[in-house]
């Protein structure tokens, strides 16, 4: 499956990611950093396992998020003040 991501301010929709079925994911463009990464992946896992919970997909982010973050990931900003779903950081 082919997925899109498609960057447009979110706040009407009071979200910071969007996932449709199609394979677009929408993301709001003032997402940054480790907060950026979370987002992505866990709209991406909605795409991928559609039949998963939002507690599921929620873990499954942050899991990923903090592997990779600790790994090195970094998109062109690196900031990290905005918490995770869980709260953390």
């Amino acid at each position: 499956m082919k997925i899109k991501i498609i960057y447009k301010k979110l706040g009407r929709e009071q979200a910071h990611g969007i996932a449709e079925s199609d394979g677009i994911i929408y993301l709001d463009t003032r997402l940054k950093g480790k907060k950026h990464l979370e987002i992505c992946l866990h709209e991406i896992l909605h795409i991928l396992n559609p039949k998963d919970s939002e507690a599921v997909i929620i873990k499954k982010s942050i899991t990923l998020t903090k592997l990779l973050w600790d790994e090195g990931y970094r998109r062109i900003d690196d900031t990290n003040d905005t918490p995770l779903q869980d709260g953390t950081n």
